[in-house]
């Protein structure tokens, strides 16, 4: 076997190339229609499905359209790949005005659609910031407020796109609404725990069965300030979505062409063709990033010591999208950096306590944790003591949510660039 860290970042490199549009879409793709084909989209994936679709349709069918992506998330174009849809770039994690501009001309493209025509809809993880069109009545500026307040405040993704989709003009279906009369057909590439179409990128085209009242609760569950405006409206179902059954929704479908079990599997194989036992834990996990990462050094330890379920050498992987609870700081304290996987790697170094014969690596699959330019962070049986030996202790970066601060003098930060794709959390524990 190579070295650990060589391993891990082996194994991840594996997920994510099961994870890219061009290797995925071509057995979704549906047959031209006798019209014309509209492509629509928003997610960090945007730019290389854009690219694929362009690779994989007929040279000879019409196909225009306008995909939303990430910055610096388009992919460099192939040579000799004409362009026939256009992709503009827009800010994640919070919106802002190319976002705003993008989302309003895909919603004036629809405009004059037939029933001979065919929209094919490219959506991806990070579309609810990318795509951000307010409900009448919210600024850009109040739609931005509350996202900071939703990204900060604990809550899970599902309960995050909920509320984003009663504050929207086209999320949670109205999209596939202003699509009508013709036929749409969704492509999709999951980054949320249990793959629900209606919660990737706030389910544009699919109906959404949560509420207004959901979204209200959801308001008052983490204390997100809004105005009473907003309130009223939550109230009064005024902002309500359109429901499954829906007459809009007749004709359409939704192909999953990428999901975090996938790339799970294809990093386990890779492992088992190394001669280690893999076990995936679940794609599903989800909860605070450092309380998912005692767990999952529990489980470690256990494995390193010949006891539990788990048979050394090996791989425990798992994925989902955990969070961060982003914790109150006296005034001039540092502000601290960094995203989920960081923070679960901080918690897994602390709770590891230096454990021999285990290496990890958390990273997203869209190569960015968070803000920063880091995809996640490595753990080593030294970290901690490498760590001190610096002057850095663990606890004191968790306090203040600084993962990259901790692991970026140890180089021990993964940094990929982006990677086009996004299957969201990734994880691998190597105990040998």
């Amino acid at each position: 076997m190579t070295d650990p860290q060589t391993m891990l970042r082996h194994l991840f490199g594996v997920a994510v190339q099961r994870a890219l549009p061009l290797h995925n879409t071509a057995a979704h793709l549906p047959l031209p229609p006798k019209g014309r084909t509209l492509v629509l989209g928003a997610g960090k994936a945007g730019g290389a499905m854009a690219q694929a679709v362009e690779a994989l349709w007929p040279q000879d069918a019409p196909l225009s359209g306008l995909v939303v992506t990430r910055y610096g998330h388009t992919p460099p174009r192939p040579t000799g790949l004409p362009e026939r849809i256009e992709v503009v770039e827009a800010s994640h994690p919070v919106p802002d005005a190319a976002g705003l501009q993008a989302a309003e001309r895909i919603l004036q493209l629809t405009q004059g659609l037939t029933a001979d025509d065919l929209v094919l809809c490219l959506i991806s993880g990070g579309g609810s910031s990318l795509l951000t069109l307010p409900a009448e009545g919210i600024s850009l500026e109040l739609k931005q407020d509350i996202n900071r307040q939703l990204l900060a405040c604990g809550a899970n993704i599902a309960e995050m796109n909920c509320l984003r989709k009663h504050l929207s003009r086209i999320k949670g279906g109205r999209l596939a609404a202003a699509c009508a009369p013709a036929r749409v057909v969704t492509l999709t590439i999951s980054d949320v725990p249990g793959d629900d179409p209606s919660i990737i990128a706030s389910g544009p085209t699919v109906p959404d069965a949560s509420t207004c009242a959901d979204a209200l609760a959801i308001l008052q569950r983490y204390a997100i300030t809004v105005p009473d405006s907003v309130l009223q409206a939550l109230q009064s179902g005024v902002w309500e979505t359109p429901k499954p059954g829906s007459p809009v929704f007749a004709g359409h479908s939704v192909h999953m062409i990428a999901t975090p079990q996938q790339s799970l599997e294809a990093a386990a194989a890779a492992a088992r063709a190394q001669g280690l036992n893999a076990y995936i834990l679940s794609d599903e996990i989800e909860g605070e990033s450092r309380e998912v990462a005692k767990v999952h050094a529990a489980l470690a330890r256990a494995a390193a010591k010949g006891l539990g379920p788990f048979t050394k050498p090996c791989v425990i992987l798992s994925g989902g999208e955990t969070t961060v609870t982003i914790k109150p700081q006296p005034a001039g304290t540092p502000r601290g950096r960094g995203g989920r996987a960081g923070e679960f790697c901080m918690g897994l170094a602390e709770a590891l306590q230096g454990q021999s014969g285990v290496w990890a690596l958390a990273a997203d699959t869209d190569g960015i944790d968070g803000i920063e330019d880091n995809a996640g962070a490595q753990v080593a049986p030294d970290t901690l003591a490498r760590a001190v030996a610096l002057g850095h202790k663990v606890a004191d970066h968790l306090q203040r949510n600084d993962a990259y601060g901790f692991f970026e003098p140890l180089g021990d930060l993964v940094i990929t660039g982006p990677t086009h794709t996004n299957v969201n959390d990734f994880r691998a524990i190597l105990v040998v």
